[in-house]
């Protein structure tokens, strides 16, 4: 009996769990897509710097360049901050499908109002809003550019 008890129990340590190649395939994923997150954020960052040397070169008024630059780093600050909850929500169980959808919720609903205050506050100290939505939206564009080049570039290499 106690030789069929250890056979049981080395079949079962030999087979794989039925959802094993998926938490795999899926850990794979969260990774490729924090890399690209990452990405899209350094690229934000380098096409908001961009923005103000090109705010800079066009107006020669530094309070212009900064409201340029301010729009752009709360687009960076949006970008850096769902990369950031993106990888707190994955430490969360996966299993827990309304906690997720929840917690989905409850960052997006953060993101927008950290957003709608910083470009509320700096238009408002500036007195330049389109210079800062300006900034912002360059700096939202380029996350889209760089998020669509980073799933061709994705795509293409598999």
């Amino acid at each position: 009996m106690k030789a069929v008890g250890d056979n049981l129990h080395l079949q079962d340590s030999l087979t794989p769990q039925p959802n094993a190649a998926i938490i795999r395939a899926l850990s794979k994923a969260v990774a490729e897509e924090k890399q690209q997150i990452r990405r899209g954020t350094g690229f934000q960052i380098v096409a908001t710097v961009v923005a103000g040397s090109i705010a800079y070169a066009i107006e020669t008024t530094p309070q212009f360049v900064a409201a340029v630059l301010i729009g752009g780093g709360v687009s960076v600050l949006n970008g850096a901050m769902m990369a950031w909850r993106m990888s707190r929500a994955n430490q969360r169980s996966a299993h827990d499908a309304h906690l997720q959808l929840r917690l989905m919720y409850f960052y997006a609903a953060e993101r927008l109002f950290l957003v709608v205050v910083s470009l509320g506050l700096a238009m408002a100290i500036l007195k330049l809003p389109l210079a800062v939505l300006g900034g912002f939206v360059f700096g939202q564009a380029a996350l889209l550019v760089a998020r669509l080049f980073l799933r061709i570039k994705t795509e293409d290499s598999e």
